[in-house]
């Protein structure tokens, strides 16, 4: 019964990716067609053939000694950026002065050009993994904390009454109410950080690093080999994707009772 789940469960995967593939897949075609049609040079706008076949030779080399640099910047960015946005929201949820006082900062922060921060950390920290994680970090905040504030304060009246006739404790509230109910709201702020935090690490390599996807792209730029930049693009998105998945699957295998996921 457990294999007849499973292949159910594969299949209705693959049934829900089907229309999202197929529209990518025609959106190939058009470009291949459309490049080969007017005769756009490869060097200007390389079609996707030109590209998988860059994939193709330097694939293995980018995704080994770059991509997977690239996604530890992001990942600790991520973990670092999300745990003090958890933090804060909690600090926020019991003590509203300083939630006055401080969520204005978070959005200024949040509106602060990362590209103009960028630079500076590099100047700060130096060539170093530090400067690339604190802009992961910085650009995963805001989203996080959004959302999990908000969730922290879904709770429902009743389940407060609830906890306050059986004497329950503000440390019982919090971990039996507070946090299940919260748990969609972080999802879904973890899943929107996930994806913005291989941008973090990616514009962070624009400005000052000897390997990564950013370097990789920045360099090919100065070369006007744009076939390596798409090759790196792609391989970027395809991390982000996969990244957005895993948190995804983590969310599913939390939330495992009835409506307790917000994309249901």
């Amino acid at each position: 019964m457990s294999g007849i789940r499973k292949r159910s469960r594969t299949a209705d995967v693959l049934l829900r990716a089907l229309p999202s593939l197929a529209i990518f897949a025609l959106c190939l075609v058009a470009w291949e067609l459309w490049v080969n049609i007017r005769d756009v040079p490869a060097y200007l706008y390389p079609s996707p053939t030109d590209i998988g076949k860059e994939l193709r030779d330097e694939g293995v080399s980018l995704a080994v000694d770059d991509l997977r640099w690239t996604m530890i910047e992001a990942v600790l960015g991520f973990l670092l950026g999300s745990a003090v946005a958890l933090i804060t929201a909690i600090v926020f949820v019991h003590a509203k002065f300083l939630e006055r006082v401080f969520f204005p900062w978070a959005i200024v922060l949040q509106t602060v050009p990362i590209v103009a921060v960028a630079p500076l950390l590099t100047i700060w920290f130096g060539f170093t993994l530090t400067p690339k994680v604190l802009i992961a970090a910085m650009i995963c905040f805001f989203p996080v904390l959004v959302n999990a504030t908000k969730g922290l304060r879904s709770i429902s009246s009743q389940a407060v009454e609830l906890m306050s006739i059986l004497s329950a404790s503000k440390w019982s509230l919090f971990w039996r109410v507070r946090i299940p109910s919260s748990l969609p709201y972080i999802f879904a702020g973890l899943k929107v950080a996930s994806t913005l935090s291989v941008i973090g690490a990616i514009v962070a390599e624009f400005t000052g690093a000897d390997r990564g996807i950013g370097f990789v792209i920045i360099q090919a730029s100065y070369r006007l080999d744009t076939r390596l930049m798409f090759a790196g693009i792609a391989l970027s998105s395809a991390a982000g994707v996969v990244f957005f998945n895993v948190i995804g699957a983590l969310e599913r295998l939390t939330l495992r009772w009835p409506d307790a996921r917000l994309d249901r």
